[in-house]
């Protein structure tokens, strides 16, 4: 535990407000806190919660047309302190503090980082807005940060463009960039969101060990208790833009007094158990087999154009899904279990392999081997769940529109048959019938995810392949979606493959589990036997860099 000093930071009666449709929505709350020298301050809850506003304001980052109506944020200093309050969103007084002083990860590095300037030169610009130093030396620093994140070769990582790393070394070159001034705060916002477990447990570690060499005071957003139980000194709770509750991180997972944070921390546990199974058939007989699947992607164009290597994405994969089974992947990022998801609906052609696939009718079919549009015949039957429900969903369309369009293409039904379908399919997801005229933008992440469900199952198909369907959900909405989509399997006789680098997902969720790394299966088996008892030091591996939901299981617990 960090030895707690002197407060840097105070928030005092915070106040943020959106306008909008002659409204105006309180997206922060007259919120106050304290943030001391040296500790890590997690802030949680659920999406729209004003964790991420709370975070903005602190830097005058607020997005437009939310202001800051009320309160202050007071920066110590050698003199007193600073009101970021009142030196507004631009000129030169802010400038210094944004940076120089606090520093910001933020969730998404691929859309913070600039794709058209290289790595090194992000890093080095940021050093000399805020110091007079020559660019040599400048980049003598930078390459010492990209080494101390623990990017590779750093000399050379300096001349790369973002689009040339992985999600975790992008996130590292980020940290190394906020890092690049010796900020006194880092304000991290959910910055291990989107990345696998391993990654996550390395940018944590990173973190942690970063903030006890300079002494910084970390405020961290997330909705993953789990990492809040493995990394915070205190915890805040927020809901609808107010505090709820706020403790030392053993008082809060042990003693909660509020409801609210009684029932996050019930969404977590819930999730920390195998899902109780309930009756539904699971038959012997097979509703997809893959024999040998491969795809290789070209690379190094060499000699008249040919290939001088190739990327394995998949290579050799082999296993059943049952009817009524639901079949989880896991692996880390780039082990190939998204390429796989999307090969089985030909969004790739694989390069060798078999996919046979037992149609409605007892037919037999090899999807690797179908023509385009004999494809188009099994897309009733086989659908999809991406893991982004604000991108798939089309944000021009209706919820109407966006639901019926595989009834439109699939089936010969009437406009009347179609609005009835879809107002049916919005009651069993859990939303109102009556928002068919609405759009996308309207709606929470839970929310769209549930449309897209509607989406998938509207035309009654026999197989889904889920694509991270709750890595973009926070906790309470995650166990949701899964009991919804346990509910749907029961009632329709519905086969998944469910993607997920969620180990606690998986173990929930799914019957069997396969464990992919670098494009092959390493272990596969019974859920209980994998998660509990696993054969391979990769799946060794991935199981234990799960946070677990309990502080008194890090290494400075107090005993």
């Amino acid at each position: 535990m960090t030895e707690i000093q002197a407060p840097i930071l105070k928030v005092r009666n915070l106040t943020v407000d959106f306008p909008i449709h002659k409204q105006v929505v309180h997206a922060v709350k007259d919120f106050s806190f304290e943030l001391n020298r040296g500790e890590t301050l997690c802030v949680v809850g659920e999406s729209g919660s004003g964790k991420s506003v709370t975070a903005r304001a602190i830097l005058q980052l607020v997005a437009a047309p939310g202001e800051i109506t009320n309160g202050q944020i007071l920066l110590s200093t050698e003199t007193g302190e600073t009101d970021i309050v009142a030196l507004g969103n631009r000129g030169e007084a802010i400038r210094k503090i944004r940076g120089r002083r606090i520093a910001m990860i933020f969730q998404e590095p691929m859309t913070s980082l600039s794709p058209v300037h290289t790595i090194g030169h992000q890093i080095i610009e940021a050093i000399r807005l805020h110091e007079t130093i020559s660019k040599e030396d400048a980049r003598k620093r930078a390459a010492a940060l990209l080494d101390r994140v623990r990017i590779p070769n750093p000399d050379a990582a300096l001349d790369r463009y973002s689009f040339e790393f992985s999600g975790g070394m992008r996130q590292r070159a980020m940290i190394a960039m906020a890092l690049s001034c010796n900020p006194e705060i880092l304000i991290a916002d959910e910055p291990t969101t989107a990345l696998d477990v391993t990654t996550q447990a390395e940018i944590l570690s990173l973190i942690r060990e970063l903030q006890r060499d300079r002494g910084m005071a970390v405020l961290f957003i997330t909705h993953d208790m789990g990492v809040v139980a493995q990394i915070a000194d205190r915890v805040m709770v927020m809901f609808r833009g107010e505090k709820v509750e706020e403790a030392g991180v053993f008082d809060l997972f042990e003693n909660p007094q509020q409801p609210y944070t009684r029932a996050l921390l019930g969404s977590v546990l819930k999730l920390e158990t195998p899902g109780p199974r309930p009756t539904r058939p699971v038959s012997e007989q097979p509703i997809a087999q893959i024999k040998d699947l491969s795809l290789h992607f070209p690379l190094n164009l060499g000699i008249l154009g040919k290939p001088a290597a190739y990327l394995k994405a998949i290579d050799g994969v082999s296993f059943t899904i049952n009817q009524g089974e639901t079949v989880g992947v896991v692996g880390e990022s780039g082990s190939g279990k998204t390429t796989l998801g999307r090969t089985l609906l030909r969004v790739y052609n694989p390069t060798a392999g078999q996919v046979n696939y037992w149609q409605g009718d007892g037919s037999e079919v090899d999807i690797a081997n179908l023509s385009r549009r004999q494809m188009k015949s099994l897309y009733g039957e086989v659908r999809m769940i991406f893991q982004d429900p604000h991108s798939s969903l089309n944000p021009r369309m209706t919820i109407y529109q966006i639901i019926s369009e595989p009834l439109r293409t699939n089936t010969d039904m009437s406009e009347r048959q179609m609005l009835n379908r879809v107002e049916d399919l919005l009651t069993r997801v859990g939303l109102p019938a009556d928002i068919g005229d609405r759009y996308p933008h309207a709606f929470s992440g839970g929310q769209r995810q549930r449309i897209s469900i509607a989406r998938a199952i509207a035309v009654r198909p026999r197989l889904i392949i889920a694509d991270e369907p709750t890595s973009a959900l926070d906790v309470s909405l995650r166990h949701q979606v899964l009991d919804l989509m346990r509910d749907l399997q029961s009632e329709f006789g519905l086969s998944y493959l469910f993607i997920s680098h969620d180990i606690s997902v998986i173990r929930y969720f799914c019957d069997r589990v396969v464990v992919m790394k670098n494009g092959k299966i390493v272990e596969i088996g019974d859920v209980a036997q994998i998660c509990e008892n696993p054969q391979h030091d990769y799946t060794k591996t991935l199981i234990s860099a799960v946070p677990r939901p309990n502080p008194r299981l890090r290494a400075d617990a107090p005993a």
